[in-house]
């Protein structure tokens, strides 16, 4: 997929709005354990009661991960039914990988050419040959993690640099965009961070941000559009359990949707300004 690809999905749609499908079996409707594959079996129901309000879908690895092989072959079904029935969407492998050069170059492997997934998120600590081999995939995406949402994000991104009294997260951007292939970098940024969104913009005036914070984070949604709205978007904000989670009762998917239309009908007041 394209960015021009995305935008033109964004505009269509009215939204820039990503689901994360962070499927956790305690949590799903009774009924759908019943079922041979039920972590598909919700994400199927999911996606196709929000395919049409959503721009992009984000599993979380970690929660497939903890399934074992039943998890992994949930994921690449779920990526394989979007592909077939919705290929316009955006897909993101959420699993924050970064190692050495050759280590993340199966990595990238396996999420863009095994799963064929869209893009991924990646951790930049071990510098730039770490993330390199992600970005050299044509019409793929790396998600660089720049300033997280979780609490955590205080202990070292935004401590500022003895030298130039630099937080380490603009200084982590700044030289990301010296890397090979750099115009295929995105930008992990939390809602709830959204004071820093302004500044992170003039750093990476057209490139886009992956969003997370909105819904159960209590991050908002126009606060991160009036500090990051670009010309062409360059955004993608995700709501993970205030969507999928919405209801523990069979008609979860229906009150999936419902979650899924507030957060489109807000987007949709921003994306007519690109009209």
């Amino acid at each position: 997929m394209t960015l021009d690809d995305l935008v033109a999905q964004i505009k269509y749609k009215k939204s820039f709005l990503c689901i994360g499908l962070d499927v956790d079996l305690d949590k799903v409707p009774m009924s759908i354990l019943n079922t041979d594959d039920p972590i598909f079996e919700f994400n199927k129901a999911i996606i196709d009661a929000t395919h049409d309000l959503a721009v992009a879908y984000k599993p979380n690895t970690a929660f497939y991960e903890a399934y074992g092989v039943k998890g992994w072959k949930a994921l690449a079904k779920t990526i394989a039914y979007i592909d077939l029935n919705y290929p316009e969407l955006f897909t993101i492998a959420d699993a924050k990988r970064g190692d050495i050069g050759n280590t993340s170059g199966r990595y990238a492997a396996a999420f863009f050419n095994d799963m064929n997934f869209d893009s991924v998120t990646v951790a930049p600590y071990m510098g730039k040959d770490s993330v390199e081999p992600f970005l050299s995939f044509e019409d793929k995406y790396t998600i660089l993690l720049a300033l997280t949402s979780n609490q955590g994000a205080f202990d070292f991104q935004t401590e500022n640099l003895s030298s130039s009294q630099q937080s380490l997260y603009t200084k982590v951007i700044e030289i990301s965009r010296s890397w090979k292939n750099a115009e295929r970098l995105m930008y992990v940024v939390g809602a709830t961070k959204a004071s820093e969104l302004k500044s992170i913009r003039s750093l990476v005036p057209s490139s886009f941000l992956l969003v997370p914070g909105v819904g159960a984070q209590g991050g908002s949604l126009d606060e991160v559009c009036k500090n990051a709205f670009t010309e062409d978007c360059g955004l993608l904000v995700n709501s993970s359990r205030g969507i999928i989670y919405a209801s523990s009762g069979i008609d979860y998917a229906v009150e999936a949707r419902h979650k899924a239309l507030e957060l489109q009908q807000q987007m949709a007041v921003w994306v007519s300004k690109l009209e």
